[in-house]
């Protein structure tokens, strides 16, 4: 019985890092900001106990400035909050 949880417990991992991904490339391209490389690293979960991992990839220097500028932004709105 414990494999089978196993198993169970390991395509919920996936499939939570899977959401994990798609919720964060619909947040980035809410703010305009597009990671053609975004994806669940998929060696990551190959293993008995998977542990997924996010592959932010490369970008352009344009999408690290305005990556950048969102984040800045955010900062300050925090900071003015307090």
């Amino acid at each position: 019985m414990a494999g089978k949880w196993d198993r169970r417990s390991a395509v919920e991992s996936i499939d939570e890092a899977e959401a994990a991904v798609r919720e964060l490339r619909e947040a980035l391209t809410r703010a305009g900001v597009v990671l053609p490389s975004l994806r669940l690293d998929l060696i990551s979960c190959a293993y008995e106990k998977p542990r997924p991992l996010v592959e932010f990839g490369r970008c352009t220097v344009g999408t690290a400035r305005k990556l950048t500028a969102v984040l800045q932004e955010r900062e300050k709105k925090a900071s003015e909050e307090r």
